[in-house]
């Protein structure tokens, strides 16, 4: 899994909460059992006319997001059902971090991020960020007044920060173990062959007391 430090990239918008991950990759795309390939496909029946081509009115189509890195959206992001698909889509798409706000409601606060996609972002390198609603909102406004705009992702430091003429910043918060998994690239399979040795020294000793000599 390629780490993940810094990353610099054009911010594409896409206005809209409750994207679900049947949304992300529909369900005919999910025939292959290949881990490749989903990018092309990722929202598929938003961004396609009915005859297959690009639909222009799709948000993500704009030309000014041409080879975006970085993608904002709204809260409760990847609900839905649980398919692994989904992140691989957004990732295969050219996207290395997602940004999305939290929202609170009298029932109790909206996640930015359904919990079963943002797990399945860290064991594949995608960075999910969460930040406040009014952050999120400014993040929105200025890359809808400043075409191409880029932002700068600083993981060790945990800030997002937007090159405008007049640069801003955002700091989020961030699990310090998934913090770990991304700066050094590893999923649990990456951190399961780190005690490879010790694994191993542990079956040979149980082999021997089940099995003695």
């Amino acid at each position: 899994m390629q780490a993940f430090e810094t990353y610099r990239g054009i911010i594409a918008a896409l206005n809209r909460a409750n994207v679900d991950t049947d949304q992300i990759i529909p369900k005919q795309f999910l025939k292959s059992i290949r881990r490749t390939g989903f990018g092309k496909n990722l929202f598929y029946d938003w961004s396609r006319r009915p005859d297959g081509n690009p639909d222009p009115a799709f948000e993500l189509n704009q030309p000014r997001f041409k080879g975006a890195g970085i993608l904002v959206v709204r809260n409760n992001f990847g609900c839905g059902s649980s398919r692994e698909h989904a992140v691989w889509a957004v990732k295969q798409a050219g996207f290395r971090v997602v940004i999305a706000p939290w929202r609170e409601t009298p029932e109790g606060r909206i996640p930015g991020f359904a919990d079963i996609f943002a797990n399945n972002a860290v064991k594949n390198g995608l960075l999910t960020i969460q930040l406040s609603p009014p952050e999120v909102d400014s993040i929105f406004d200025a890359v809808n007044g400043n075409p191409g705009l880029e932002a700068t992702i600083d993981l060790t430091g945990q800030s997002v920060v937007l090159h405008l003429e007049a640069e801003k910043a955002f700091n989020f918060e961030i699990d310090s173990a998934v913090k770990q998994y991304l700066l050094r690239g590893l999923d649990e399979i990456g951190l399961t062959l780190e005690r490879e040795a010790r694994i191993a020294a542990f079956e040979k000793e149980h082999d021997s007391l089940i099995r003695p000599a």
